[in-house]
């Protein structure tokens, strides 16, 4: 099988097109026909290595060469075979799962307990761009925020991967919802069921006189300690990740959240998809948004599967609405 393979950190171009064998599932695992993948900051970040303060940490990126050599976290296909112990799917089913790694190939095993069945009315590209990215956006909002009908939510990066499926599940859950974006993205988020949009370019949403009951950071473009003025005293911060850096951030922004929940009234938590527990009832969980119309995938820009590099380039300009997917 084809696959792009990275054996070194750097630019997009470290990833090289190679002839692979097959891979085998194991007793637990599904072999997936991979017909569409997307690309996330979670790539990036791992095929370049960066930040370099997460080479350093325990769990987080090697030190010298990538841990992961087949990136792409996102997945959505058609089951090839099981292993002898699978009993959920079978050769022919339509499937998506996140993953930790191996979306940037032809083939790729999952275990049967990360994997579900593919939303009815989506397409394999559809259904690709929502595994990492809105599954990171219920976490957040629901397991970490605590969201609840009646309350008002900011969101900071309203138009990016994340966002744009944050935006729609909190409207869909009964809040009020307030996005923050450039100017060229506030029709988008307006339309994704917004009440209201500030345009961070124009105005300083850590100035505005209305306080939020949950905030919701995934573009960090403001210190923690400003943020939280945003919010009622018994509101609750929850952080995606922060500006891209090379040496510490978006690493240093959530980090700076975990010190500040020592000692803040406010309640400061952290949204990781790749520590969740239970990730196929959560897929389970967006199918139903997604099945009902409540919920769509937003998607930028469409690859072949021989432009990886370039999605992942364009990715890292750091414009994208929505998500970036790839079609094999």
């Amino acid at each position: 099988m084809k696959a792009f393979v990275s054996r070194s950190y750097g630019p997009p171009d470290v990833l090289t097109l190679t002839e692979i064998p097959v891979p085998v599932p194991r007793d637990d695992e599904v072999l997936v026909r991979v017909r569409a993948t997307s690309v996330n900051p979670y790539d990036w970040h791992n095929m370049r290595g960066e930040p370099y303060l997460a080479r350093l940490m325990p769990g987080g990126l090697a030190l010298r060469r990538p841990k992961i050599t087949i990136l792409g976290a996102d997945i959505s296909g058609r089951v090839e075979a099981v292993g002898r112990n699978v009993t959920e799917f079978r050769p022919g089913d339509d499937v998506f799962a996140v993953v930790s790694g191996g979306g940037f190939a032809e083939y790729v095993r999952v275990r049967e307990s990360d994997l579900a069945p593919k939303p009815e009315n989506l397409s394999h590209e559809e259904a690709a761009a929502v595994p990492m990215a809105a599954n990171t956006a219920l976490l957040a909002l629901r397991d970490e925020g605590h969201i609840l009908p009646g309350q008002r939510v900011l969101i900071n990066g309203a138009s990016g991967g994340v966002g744009t499926f944050a935006v729609q599940l909190a409207r869909a859950l009964g809040t009020e919802v307030t996005g923050v974006c450039s100017a060229r993205n506030v029709d988008l988020v307006r339309s994704l069921g917004a009440t209201s949009v500030i345009d961070y370019t124009t105005q300083d949403f850590s100035r505005e006189a209305r306080r939020y009951d949950l905030f919701l950071d995934i573009a960090g473009s403001r210190p923690v300690s400003v943020s939280r003025r945003t919010l009622h005293s018994k509101g609750t911060y929850v952080v995606v990740g922060g500006l891209p850096g090379r040496w510490i951030q978006p690493m240093g922004h959530v980090l700076s959240a975990m010190a500040t929940s020592r000692f803040a009234g406010q309640r400061i938590s952290v949204a990781d998809a790749l520590k969740c527990t239970n990730p196929k009832q959560n897929l389970q969980t967006l199918s139903a948004f997604l099945n009902n119309g409540r919920v769509i995938p937003i998607i930028d820009r469409r690859y072949p599967f021989e432009e990886i590099p370039q999605a992942i380039g364009y990715l890292e300009e750091g414009h994208a609405r929505g998500k970036v997917v790839i079609s094999l």
